[in-house]
């Protein structure tokens, strides 16, 4: 089986080769896929994330839905995530440890109302198994509330025969891709 360290550098090359068009074109159709979802319709209270250059973007999608759905953006305290509503671009200040937009919000006062959490990663399986891109941020934040569901966003790219796991790993209920 590939190493993690060895197919994050595989799907960091295949990143590096993605079109503008192309991205935005696997965007729509993810889009329109997780629009279409029961646990999107159904969710009041959504945890996303604010992508980086390299992932799914979600800046537009976020700004479409925030303000008929409470959603939360994930801002790094130390080795942990605390989750912050968003309130709007306007109120978004850079992020201390990644540079990564983070909302200055009010915190979350009940984890527990969570119920999705739109997940980051870098290479997918069909069983579901997700890896990231190895600091455990998001399976910390997952243990934290265990009954939300859990769905990833991906390029067709990052759909791999086999994710490599550990026993700490969580799987996603869903992984939409283009």
């Amino acid at each position: 089986m590939i190493e993690k360290k060895e197919l994050r550098k595989r799907i960091k090359a295949l990143k590096n080769e993605l079109t503008a068009e192309n991205k935005q074109r696997q965007a729509e159709i993810v889009y329109k896929k997780l629009e279409a979802s029961d646990e999107f319709r159904k969710a009041n209270t959504i945890l996303m994330y604010w992508a980086m250059s390299d992932e799914m973007p979600t800046k537009s999608f976020i700004n479409k839905w925030f303000a008929d759905k409470e959603i939360y953006l994930p801002v790094v305290d130390g080795d942990d995530l605390r989750i912050v509503k968003y309130e709007g671009e306007d109120k978004m200040v850079p992020g201390a440890k990644y540079g990564i937009p983070e909302p200055a919000g009010p915190e979350i006062s009940d984890e527990s109302q969570i119920e999705l959490v739109i997940v980051p990663g870098v290479a997918f399986d069909a069983d579901n198994n997700r890896m990231g891109r190895g600091a455990g941020y998001y399976d910390r934040i997952l243990n934290r509330i265990p009954k939300a569901k859990k769905l990833a966003l991906a390029f067709d790219f990052q759909m791999v025969d086999k994710v490599p796991t550990e026993p700490h790993d969580i799987k996603m209920d869903q992984v939409i891709h283009a």
